[in-house]
């Protein structure tokens, strides 16, 4: 295996982690992760919208390959300016209010940005009592607590809040000495952080790759079309870069690399998930299978709008997904890893070098066991 910064991998991350990406306010996040790309020497283009397809050439061309991670975050956007001078939001992304109470956060206006603090409607035990905990969870019972002096509609109109004004929450990054990694937003800045540093080892290592390779970064995966529109014609397969969720009844651990089989959008290309499970194992990389029965990666998205291509996904191990997330670096480290020893491997399937071929060229791996099972049997 090639050797990776990790140095650069921990650092990329806080960085990104400082910049606010909710879904559809994600411009900054682009330009930066674009900055990253020129300085590596590393081509790509935009989308209309600012998704990012780069190119790491190849030796031969029409078994493309992609890699994809997502920018985008879950937020959270005014819908009500409050009598009381306060916001009322609703989500960006699909996570649970329960984890948006107390959250400080930046609310963007048209022309200026505030502090302020998602508070629930009754904050106070020493108003409320017990009427504290038994509120609902539930976004109608949160409103954002701005940090003006502003205590009614017409103050939060001068100062120019607007319905669909973006809400960015803090991220609060912190690594320990044992080395996990805490914060909102891992998902999926640390499966971008990833992507950078397997790219920036590839280019370093002066590494020519058997086959191009597109790296791209998406920005509505959280909303969840985000790979659908950002793939071309020769791109035969594509392994998507996400969280795992660590939880009970999940195989997932923070501190392995984990392979998807399946998620709720999409069941993963048996001989993509598997040539990933053996290299893996032939580098000694520590893994986990798992599935996730309540989630969609930008694979599923892709898939959904009809792109006929391998796909799989490989994950950092992550805990409490959308909320207060944990991981650890020896997970980044190892996905990583994965990321570079796949990019340098040979496809095997040359039946997928056109959109259509003979059944000859079909991969065969599948019927040969069930055969070679059956004769066992007998």
């Amino acid at each position: 295996m090639i050797n990776i910064d990790t140095d650069y991998l921990r650092s990329i991350l806080f960085k990104m982690l400082q910049i606010p990406s909710p879904t559809g306010y994600t411009d900054e996040i682009v330009h930066f992760v674009g900055r990253e790309l020129v300085k590596m020497g590393v081509p790509f283009e935009l989308t209309r919208r600012g998704a990012i397809r780069a190119t790491l050439k190849g030796e031969q061309p029409n078994l493309d390959r992609a890699i994809v991670t997502h920018l985008d975050t879950t937020g959270a956007m005014v819908r009500e300016l409050k009598s009381n001078g306060r916001l009322g939001i609703v989500m960006i992304g699909h996570w649970s209010a329960r984890f948006a109470e107390g959250a400080r956060v930046t609310i963007y206006t048209d022309d200026n940005m505030y502090r302020g603090t998602i508070q629930p409607l009754k904050a106070s035990g020493h108003v409320y009592n017990e009427e504290i905990d038994t509120q609902p969870v539930s976004w109608d019972n949160l409103e954002v607590r701005v940090d003006e002096k502003v205590y009614d509609k017409a103050g939060l109109e001068k100062l120019g809040f607007n319905i669909g004004d973006f809400v960015a929450v803090d991220t609060n990054p912190e690594i320990t000495k044992s080395g996990f990694i805490k914060a909102r937003h891992l998902d999926n800045k640390a499966g971008v952080a990833c992507q950078l540093t397997a790219i920036k080892a590839i280019v370093e290592a002066g590494i020519t790759l058997p086959v191009n390779c597109h790296p791209l970064f998406t920005i509505t995966e959280e909303e969840g079309t985000g790979a659908s529109s950002i793939l071309t014609g020769n791109i035969a397969a594509m392994v998507a870069i996400d969280n795992s969720t660590v939880a009970p009844g999940q195989n997932s651990r923070e501190d392995t690399v984990i392979i998807a089989m399946r998620d709720q959008g999409a069941i993963y290309d048996y001989h993509l998930t598997h040539r990933l499970i053996q290299i893996c194992e032939d580098n000694d990389i520590p893994y986990v299978r798992d599935l996730f029965r309540h989630y969609r990666s930008d694979a599923a998205s892709a898939l959904s709008a009809g792109n006929d291509i391998r796909t799989a996904l490989i994950c950092f191990g992550l805990e409490a997904s959308h909320g207060y997330e944990r991981t650890h670096i020896d997970s980044l480290v190892s996905l990583t890893n994965l990321i570079c020893a796949y990019l340098q491997t040979t496809p095997r399937i040359k039946h997928d070098k056109n959109k259509l071929g003979p059944l000859e060229s079909f991969p065969m791996l599948q019927v040969r066991k069930r055969r070679a099972l059956l004769k066992k049997k007998a």
